[in-house]
């Protein structure tokens, strides 16, 4: 039987927590990651309502219950970088949702900063950088990801990368470069290490700002990605039927 999406009329309230703590000339002429993600979901979930929480600011929810659900944002940060004033309670408080099974999805940096809380592994890819846009090739397919589709492309922008998974989670897909691309945890933890909410006139953006930082080749590769169209608004409708699937199924 196909998934059906929730349709009790309540109105769910969503944390999105910022991690991206760029704050140079160049990121601030962008909305922000959070803002990025309130835009990919607003339109799909228009009655939800949405807050983002300056998690890289030390703004942290006081509890799991104080939301519906929640999305942890990317980062050019990295999750092993104890020295972040504000990684210690974000990973915390990810401890937190898993124990209340409070619907959580994470984005890049939110990927890994799951899979470190719970006691997986993050590390250096030693291919380099994943640039541009990238598949997730999906080994199982769930009840929120409807319209079904075995193979997906987002964005990427990444040089680390999940290499060991928590314990009780189960990797969804991935691909040669990136094999942990997706991973669940429960019924109420998702993530993915790529980027849904980052549109393509951003990547763009990011490529030009970076020619002159990294290697010919990885650019170039990066630059002959962006060929691939990324599957914007199905995964956006994928992440908010999971949030709707996790309430449903852990209450």
């Amino acid at each position: 039987m196909d998934f059906q999406p929730e349709r009790d009329p309540m109105n769910l309230r969503l944390a999105v927590l910022l991690t991206n703590d760029d704050t140079s000339a160049w990121a601030s002429h962008f909305p922000n990651d959070g803002q990025k993600v309130v835009r990919l979901l607003q339109p799909l979930r228009p009655d939800w309502s949405y807050e983002v929480l300056s998690v890289k600011d030390g703004v942290m929810p006081t509890s799991p219950a104080d939301f519906d659900g929640y999305v942890i944002t990317g980062s050019p940060a990295s999750v092993n970088d104890d020295s972040l004033h504000w990684l210690g309670s974000l990973l915390d408080f990810i401890r937190a949702v898993h124990a209340a099974r409070q619907p959580l999805v994470g984005l890049c940096f939110g990927h890994q900063a799951v899979a470190r809380a719970l006691g997986g592994q993050v590390a250096r890819n030693a291919a380099g950088w994943g640039l541009g846009t990238a598949p997730t090739h999906w080994q199982t397919a769930r009840p929120w990801m409807q319209p079904a589709q075995s193979t997906t492309t987002l964005m990427a922008a990444h040089n680390e990368q999940v290499t060991r998974l928590p314990e009780g989670a189960e990797c969804l897909g991935g691909s040669d470069f990136c094999p942990i691309g997706s991973m669940q945890i429960g019924q109420h933890i998702w993530t993915t290490q790529f980027h849904p909410e980052m549109p393509l006139v951003f990547m763009q953006a990011l490529l030009g700002y970076l020619s002159n930082k990294l290697d010919t080749d990885t650019m170039a590769r990066a630059k002959a990605s962006l060929a691939n169209a990324a599957d914007v608004p199905l995964f956006g409708q994928w992440m908010a039927q999971f949030i709707e699937h996790a309430r449903k199924n852990t209450q």
